[in-house]
């Protein structure tokens, strides 16, 4: 069948596991079958058993991605987290495969191989936004630095040997200080990730809201804390404590001089998801975390 050069799907492959080079080609092969273009970076298809009609691109900025239909992500969180950054940048809705462990970011697992390109070729997905992040770093009085995250911006301290002394602030208004590991602020698409081994609480993602969530602190008011969407959180850290480091989603980071305030509020880009599934999220929740569930009778009828 000859490529319907008006419908791309960009891959994006983590080319370091064998399983992914092999579910990459599985994929490219089902696309091409029935006749959609199918777009690599440049750097993944040096790794990749793949045919001439492949387009390649070394551009690995979001233009790379301009014209496609669909991001497809084969790979863990990390390889997820990187499409995120495509996908938010480009407006292109992502469809991610787990190839790793528990993946809340993928839709679909590696034995679903074949119903993804069906579904992705006849277009029966829908799409849904997921709330992010925008964070700002003063010091100073100046603004340092700015990010954004899917799943969450953490706080953290530098030293091993000493803690962070911070104060947390929400919407204009001190709540509480104390020495501790770090802070993470999450979106609801993150209270599964990093705030979730921190003790936070897991959130629905049909509900907006931010979390705000401390790591081993030393303190007896430290819990975590829901609250609006609109809520802006900050967290400052001490003059007299050693400097931290800001992560956006694990993958980016900045250093956090002694002093440095960093702002949190919900960001104005979302990232698109492609869902593939009606199944809600409990049973999404007890699938990914193996939940025992045995016992359970339902509702009287």
């Amino acid at each position: 069948m000859t490529t319907n050069a008006a419908r791309t799907v960009f891959l994006l492959t983590h080319t370091g596991r064998p399983a992914a080079i092999r579910s990459a080609e599985l994929v490219v092969q089902g696309l091409l079958r029935s006749g959609l273009g199918v777009r690599v970076l440049a750097t993944e298809a040096a790794d990749l058993p793949l045919p001439p009609s492949v387009e390649t691109v070394t551009d690995t900025t979001p233009k790379a991605v301009d014209g496609c239909e669909l991001l497809i992500v084969l790979g863990g969180d990390g390889t997820l987290l990187r499409g995120a950054e495509l996908s938010r940048a480009s407006g292109v809705p992502m469809l991610g495969v787990n190839l790793g462990r528990v993946g809340f970011l993928a839709e679909a697992e590696r034995d679903d191989l074949d119903k993804v390109v069906d579904r992705v070729v006849t277009r029966a997905y829908q799409v849904e936004e997921r709330m992010t992040l925008d964070v700002v770093v003063h010091s100073n009085g100046d603004i340092v630095h700015t990010d954004w995250a899917l799943n969450e911006a953490a706080v953290q301290k530098v030293s091993p040997e000493r803690m962070l002394e911070v104060v947390l602030e929400i919407d204009g208004r001190p709540v509480t200080g104390f020495g501790c590991d770090g802070i993470v602020c999450a979106t609801p698409t993150g209270s599964t990730a990093y705030a979730f081994s921190a003790g936070g609480p897991v959130v629905w993602p049909e509900v907006e809201a931010l979390l705000m969530v401390p790591i081993s602190a030393h303190a007896l008011f430290a819990k975590p804390l829901v609250t609006s969407p609109t809520s802006v959180l900050a967290v400052e850290v001490q003059q007299h404590t050693p400097h931290g480091v800001l992560w956006c989603d694990g993958r980016r980071t900045v250093e956090l001089p002694a002093g440095a305030r960093v702002e949190v509020r919900r960001g104005a880009v979302p990232v698109r998801l492609a869902r593939l599934h009606h199944a809600s999220f409990t049973d999404r929740l007890v699938a990914k975390f193996a939940l025992p569930v045995s016992g359970w009778r339902g509702a009287p009828h």
